[in-house]
């Protein structure tokens, strides 16, 4: 382990390090759960993995509606006498030692009975007697040895989408078929002649039969609707010719085995209906553990704190109404429009409207929803229900009303439009050309062509290429809907970029500082002073000063939207805005002005740090993409983007979100395909109504919007290396596509010639099936390679981010 970080959860240590039991901690909170599973003989949890844990949460607040029991009640799954049973989802799990104590959760709160973990899907299953412990009770424990829960409005309304199944159910009656019929057409294949075969072969037939029927009637089923639908429409899909050839093998196989003529194809039609299905289920895979449909609902509270008569009680989200007074406490979000009544707040709205910095209000200002409160408690009152806020109006636009299924025409569709009207016309042609001639050797000609240009591999080799490539991008963390979208993202030509969340990294912003240089022992007590405060700009400053530690403070007041004075030692210390500080400068937007002692020293300015690599990968994607950056804020960072980006890259700020959603589609309006890149509520609406949508997140676990590809920031670098490889995926489709026309035109010539038997095209079609997956199988693997291929690391575009400027004061002291 190395000495730089927590025992606990791994972080790296600050300068006021916490030392027990010779091991060294964080926080309190990580100690604290440390001595709890010590005092409880659970210290082999640390025995599983290298600091496996996740600093704990204060749930006393946050957590407080739990104690209303409708809502409890409603997030239980079972409630029955003593027993009850809850699933939550803990975004924390990710290695054993997690397993390890979710599942002994026992040992801690003997209410508990039995707790399961899920691992892929990231839940824990608590059996619980609410006579000895409530949910409450539960969730504060879980926060307290740092496995928060995620509980949202969509939990408390209890809406889930059941997943069909039937796909699965047929692969598994396709499979059972195709193996026992080739088991036990064995003897049949090579001839043999034994006294109880002989005796018997008429009943294994039968058999062969009846196990053919299940996979016939009801794992075919799919591609006989399709092709029925597809015929209705009048259009020709690659369905048709993949059931006439179903069909064809089946009558002709039963004819075979009436008149004696041999066991027919059943295990071909067995074969070729389960690689069918295998193949859709490769490409239809996706990715369990996260949610590509989520709306608003998965980023409200279940409940919020409301003041009756002076009194605060917890009531869910959507009894809020009109005339409304709520307190909303440090980092909890509003819910619904509302009129500040505190003297001041300070509102993040960056996943809303893509505002980098909080915005300072005054009691009487309008709160819109989807801020959250960064400070003290505030006391607001509604002026509009839930469902009439902002926030939830995002959700009235129409692109979000249906399900916004994009025109797109697949790879194998184009395909068929030629392929299938070809196949049917060559078949019925040598049909009735051998007709006259001798009518067995027509029905031959006629089952043959169908059987060995049945469409399989021209079938398959785009859901097992899409699939292949689906798997290869999720081990490098882009998480995409469905292979479908992989087709998309090779069609693109313009991508727009989200700013806030999106190409600027969370957490610290660069910070410079102008004014006289501060000694070692003044910067101790600046980051003293700011360690009380809770002001998003005050735990930046605090992260870059405190370095050497800190000093106790006697004094502190800290006063909300103005600024901190504190003593430290003899030190008074003022931060703050620049009225507050008394400093002989305006206010700008993002700074902290600094007084020592009553005299003006300086202040600090915050600017947006981008993410690592930001530069090469705009100047890779601009030689081949018309590229764009919306934004919400405003346009202070435009001259120190237009110095690190393309000068070919169009930007446009201010930007609300239904600006975004409509400069998406004016772009559609002259025929571009867009790639829209975003990360917030602000951008749900423009990600919804590109051809391709995708939301980066620090965390896949937590919240995104509606999406087609969740992408793990750290990966942003690779997002040219994704585009690429997704139009080598269809060069691979491509290439396939011709391997399998080779295929055809060989086998077909023999075919119509009255040389290939329908038994010998029966088993070469599974033959040019394994060569198509294998095929595109390898060269989708060799393109991987070759894209992700390791580059030398890139400077970091924030390695200076924090500096002073200069020896010299530049502003004049008070």
């Amino acid at each position: 382990m190395s000495s730089g970080t927590c025992f606990h959860c791994g972080l790296l240590l600050p300068a006021d390090v916490i030392s027990f039991d010779e091991k060294r901690f964080c926080c309190e909170g990580c100690k604290t759960v440390y001595e709890l599973f010590s005092a409880s003989d659970m210290s082999c949890y640390y025995d599983f993995a290298v600091a496996p844990g996740a600093s704990p949460t204060a749930a006393s607040e946050k957590y407080g509606f739990l104690s209303n029991a409708e809502i409890a009640s409603s997030l239980l799954d079972f409630q029955e006498g003593d027993t009850a049973i809850v699933t939550l989802r803990i975004p924390h799990i990710h290695c054993s030692s997690c397993i390890w104590i979710l599942e002994n959760l026992s040992r801690l709160d003997a209410g508990v009975r039995q707790s399961t973990v899920n691992f892929p899907k990231k839940n824990v299953r608590i059996l619980f007697d609410p006579s000895q412990t409530t949910l409450e009770r539960l969730v504060g424990l879980l926060c307290r040895i740092g496995y928060e829960p995620y509980i949202s409005l969509e939990n408390y309304k209890g809406e889930t989408v059941k997943k069909d199944r039937s796909d699965l159910y047929k692969l598994a009656v396709a499979f059972f078929s195709f193996g026992n019929i080739m088991l036990l057409s064995f003897p049949e294949y090579f001839e043999l002649h034994e006294y109880w075969l002989d005796q018997y072969r008429g009943f294994f037939r039968l058999l062969i039969f009846l196990l053919a029927l299940p996979s016939f009637l009801y794992s075919a089923s799919g591609y006989y609707k399709a092709s029925w639908k597809s015929i209705r429409t009048g259009r020709l899909t690659i369905e048709i010719p993949i059931a006439l050839g179903i069909i064809v093998m089946f009558v002709r196989s039963v004819a075979d085995m009436l008149l004696n003529h041999g066991p027919g194809f059943f295990d071909s039609m067995c074969g070729l209906i389960f690689f069918m299905l295998l193949g859709r289920a490769f490409q239809t895979k996706t990715f369990q553990f996260l949610n590509f449909e989520r709306d608003y609902r998965s980023y409200f509270p279940v409940a919020v704190t409301r003041i009756v008569n002076g009194q605060e009680e917890s009531v869910p989200v959507d009894e809020i109404r009109k005339g409304d007074r709520l307190l909303i406490r440090n980092q909890e979000l509003i819910p619904a429009d509302a009129v500040l009544i505190s003297p001041t707040a300070s509102i993040d709205y960056s996943f809303v409207t893509g505002e980098a910095l909080p915005v300072r209000k005054a009691s009487g200002d309008k709160l819109f929803a989807g801020g959250r409160q960064c400070g003290v408690s505030i006391e607001m009152e509604v002026v509009a229900d839930m469902s009439q806020s902002y926030l939830t109006s995002l959700w009235a636009n129409e692109v979000f009303q249906k399900q916004h299924e994009r025109a797109v025409e697949s790879v194998t569709d184009r395909v068929s439009r030629y392929f299938t009207p070809a196949l049917l016309v060559i078949a019925f042609g040598g049909f009735f050309f051998w007709m006259g001639r001798d009518l067995t050797t027509a029905f031959n000609v006629f089952t043959a062509v169908l059987i060995v240009a049945c469409p399989c591999a021209l079938a398959l080799t785009a859901p097992f290429t899409l699939g292949n490539i689906l798997r290869i991008l999720g081990r490098r963390r882009l998480y995409l809907k469905n292979a479908r979208v992989i087709e998309q993202l090779a069609s693109v030509d313009t991508i727009i970029f989200d700013k806030t969340g999106t190409i600027t990294a969370s957490g610290d912003g660069a910070i410079s500082y102008d004014g006289r240089l501060f000694s070692e022992g003044e910067k101790r007590q600046l980051a003293s002073a700011l360690k009380h405060s809770q002001h998003p700009l005050s735990r930046m400053l605090y992260t870059h000063l405190a370095t050497g530690g800190t000093d106790p403070v006697s004094s502190y007041e800290e006063h909300p939207g103005k600024g901190i004075r504190a003593c430290v030692g003899d030190v008074a210390i003022t931060l703050g805005s620049a009225l507050f500080v008394g400093a002989p400068v305006q206010q700008e937007t993002a700074e902290v002005h600094v007084a020592i002692n009553g005299t003006y020293a300086g202040r600090f300015r915050f600017a947006q740090r981008y993410r690592e690599s930001l530069e090469e990968v705009f100047t890779a994607l601009s030689a081949r993409y018309q590229l764009g950056l919306l934004s919400g804020d405003n346009e202070g960072e435009r001259e120190r983007l237009e110095n690190l980006l393309p000068k070919s890259v169009t930007m446009r700020f201010n930007q609300t979100p239904q600006d975004k959603l409509e400069y998406i589609r004016s772009l559609q309006s002259e025929g571009r395909k867009v790639l829209m890149i975003g990360d917030g509520l602000n951008d749900a609406g423009a990600l919804a109504q590109s051809n391709v949508g995708i939301s980066i997140t620090e965390d896949v676990n937590i919240f995104s919007p509606a999406c087609d590809g969740i992408l793990d920031a750290a990966d942003f670098a690779a997002l040219p290396g994704f585009l690429s490889l997704s139009r080598k995926a269809m060069w691979v489709i491509t290439m396939s596509f011709g391997l399998s026309l080779l295929y055809n035109v060989v086998g077909l010539s023999y075919a119509l010639s009255g040389h290939l038997y329908p038994l010998v095209a029966a088993i070469i079609m599974p033959l040019s099936t394994v060569t198509i997956v294998s095929f595109v199988t390898i060269v989708g693997n060799a393109y991987a390679r070759s894209v992700f291929r390791k580059k030398p690391a890139k400077k970091n575009l924030t390695a200076d981010n924090y500096h002073f400027s200069g020896l010299q004061p530049n502003l004049p002291l008070k």
